[in-house]
């Protein structure tokens, strides 16, 4: 995990200054910084738009006596957009406006989600494998004085 945490945080800047010296070469140094500016600002538009979604439909699962567990994670996945949104540059204005689109957002948390499913002990099978005896508690002097 360290490893690929690291290859990321080398590769993203590379690729980052790669796409902004190949835009400014095309249109120019204060054209590519306002298309940077202003994907910035489309971007935060479309995450309110999308934030505000996410919220009403996660109260209404609250009212309906539902957990909202994927419009969370929606949630934490239009967060990380808004940080991808607001870092300079066309690579991560790509990311974060491919989970701005409620289809790929939703599709990718349920990969995720299938994926974390088995990477791990499913509770059934670790209460079979376990120590764990389960049994009540009797207090005697409590069951002496009702007799």
């Amino acid at each position: 995990m360290l490893r690929t945490l690291f290859i990321v945080f080398l590769l993203v800047p590379l690729i980052e200054i790669y796409f902004l010296i190949q835009v400014g070469e095309e249109v120019g140094a204060g054209w590519t910084i306002f298309l940077v500016v202003a994907t910035a600002f489309i971007g935060a538009g479309l995450l309110r738009m999308q934030g505000l979604s996410t919220m009403h439909r996660a109260q209404v699962s609250i009212s309906q006596g539902q957990l909202p567990a994927l419009t969370m994670l929606e949630g934490l996945a239009l967060l990380i957009s808004g940080g991808l949104l607001l870092t300079p540059g066309f690579f991560t204005d790509l990311a974060g406006f491919l989970l701005l689109i409620p289809l790929l957002r939703q599709a990718l948390i349920k990969r995720l989600i299938e994926k974390a499913q088995f990477s791990g002990y499913s509770s059934s099978q670790y209460h079979e494998n376990s120590d764990i005896i389960e049994g009540e508690i009797v207090n005697k002097d409590d069951e002496h004085h009702l007799r």
